[in-house]
């Protein structure tokens, strides 16, 4: 059975898959490609895309904690970031109710959001948590959002215009600034993030600055892809 399940994630490495498609690459019964998958989709290995068939699911890339090859990338782009907003930039991946923060670059000086490299925050707060969440299927996110400080209408609004704001959602006088980072099949590999006291990032992000969270997420898209 370890086989098939690996079959059908290989079926789908390159391009997705429709059940007709998973059956002619696998060779496998139909109800079999059906059941597997579905349980594989039910472990967040595979997911569903808007047309309704299968690709790589997020749990992929949250099993390597981004790759190292990845959060290399991140953490080379997160000191752009850092140096083109002025605030500390992080990015995430996530692990089931969880975002573990796997690379950071801090500001130098002044007062600083800080998160350590292996910080586990909740899935529940903060604008990381919204990019994460903004394209993950309506049954993962539903069960969090009676305990979040968000909306299922906020993260309709990060799916339309691409990036997330907070205030004060993971910890008081905190601001933050987030965009997904998307692999070519549209999953979410990881969020991108700057972070930094309210009064100086503000409540209303400039457009520069939303440019460059975009650009750094953008770039590091590129790179893994």
């Amino acid at each position: 059975m370890l086989d098939k399940a690996v079959a059908i994630l290989r079926a789908v490495a390159q391009e997705p898959a429709s059940l007709a498609d998973l059956v002619t690459r696998t060779e496998l019964p139909r109800a079999t490609a059906h059941r597997l998958a579905v349980a594989l989709e039910g472990h967040r290995l595979l997911r569903r895309t808007p047309g309704g068939a299968w690709a790589p699911g997020p749990a992929l890339a949250e099993l390597s904690h981004g790759s190292a090859d990845l959060v290399r990338v991140a953490g080379r782009h997160l000191a752009l970031l850092r140096d083109a907003s002025g605030e500390s930039a992080q990015f995430y991946v996530r692990e089931g109710g969880s975002r573990v923060c796997v690379a950071v670059a801090e500001r130098a000086h002044g007062l600083r959001d800080t998160v350590p490299v292996g910080a586990r925050l909740p899935m529940t707060a903060g604008s990381a948590a919204h990019a994460l969440l903004a394209f993950a299927p309506a049954e993962e996110v539903t069960p969090l959002l009676p305990n979040a400080s968000f909306t299922a209408r906020t993260l309709l609004d990060v799916r339309r215009r691409g990036w997330a704001h907070s205030v004060a959602e993971r910890e008081p006088g905190v601001a933050s600034l987030s965009a997904p980072v998307r692999d070519p099949a549209g999953g979410v590999l990881g969020a991108v993030s700057i972070s930094g006291p309210v009064e100086r990032l503000g409540r209303r992000p400039s457009p520069e600055v939303v440019g460059a969270v975009l650009e750094a997420a953008s770039a590091i898209a590129r790179a893994a892809s």
